[in-house]
């Protein structure tokens, strides 16, 4: 079997994985309160988005306490609205992830944390480190066969955070429903128009590698250029030159 074949293979294998193992195996229909990880991002997130890891370290029994919170209080899908549900997964997602980080602490980065990193068959985003509802999960499991799959909203990729350099910035506030179509279309504006990470003129626009890896996710009736322009503070010409910029995965410390 030729290499691409092999890795087209192992991409279809993964995906039906990650698919029919996604959904918690038991649900609540009571929403938890993400009051306790709002109170660490305001500890732990300095006003530039990097994170304070240490004071993390320190509020690590805090942490947990609101993991477990998510952990026995999955979302039902009939009784929860969408909001409930996209601002849980949101928060599961960038706890979880804060808890890699914490649990391995100092790391260089999030990439280190896997011992055998194959592509398209292991890495530190597929390993199931935690459950929710009573199934184990891993953090593709959260993006892709339910974030990705369920909500139909791009601007996921500006909120769920990867503990990176390149990533979009840790949101010094947890998302509640009340507020997340508010916050979420902040996020897009702040990632979009932040230089370090997208540099955009009216011809020319060299972006984050995100716009080419989820572009279906962008693209849907419209061109890169058109969604850009939804949140961009340079208009861009629809026939601007597009480049991608390098990806840096240092650890988003501060």
């Amino acid at each position: 079997m030729g290499l691409m074949k092999t890795i087209s293979y192992l991409c279809v294998i993964s995906f039906f994985t990650i698919a029919c193992n996604a959904q918690p195996r038991e649900t609540s229909q009571k929403t938890p309160s993400h009051q306790l990880w709002d109170e660490l991002l305001k500890a732990g997130v300095y006003e530039n988005g990097l994170v304070n890891y240490e004071e993390l370290v320190q509020q690590r029994d805090k942490l947990e306490e609101y993991l477990t919170l998510l952990s026995n209080n999955a979302p039902d899908p009939v009784t929860w609205s969408k909001e409930e549900r996209l601002a849980y997964w949101i928060n599961a997602y960038n706890a979880f992830t804060v808890k890699l980080i914490v649990d391995n602490y100092p790391v260089e980065s999030i990439k280190d944390l896997h011992p055998v990193n194959i592509p398209f068959v292991s890495s530190v985003w597929q390993k199931k480190f935690f459950r929710i509802g009573g199934a184990k999960m891993s953090l593709d499991q959260i993006e892709h066969a339910i974030l990705r799959k369920d909500f139909n909203e791009p601007r996921i990729h500006f909120a769920v955070n990867c503990a990176s350099m390149s990533c979009p910035v840790l949101r010094p506030e947890a998302y509640i429903p009340e507020k997340i179509e508010e916050q979420l279309t902040e996020q897009a504006v702040l990632f979009i128009n932040d230089p370090t990470r997208n540099e955009i003129t009216a011809k020319r626009v060299r972006i984050s590698k995100i716009f080419s890896w989820f572009k279906g996710d962008f693209t849907k009736g419209r061109s890169v250029i058109d969604f850009l322009n939804e949140y961009s503070s340079e208009k861009i010409e629809p026939g601007a030159e597009i480049d991608y910029l390098d990806y840096h995965w240092e650890l988003n410390e501060g």
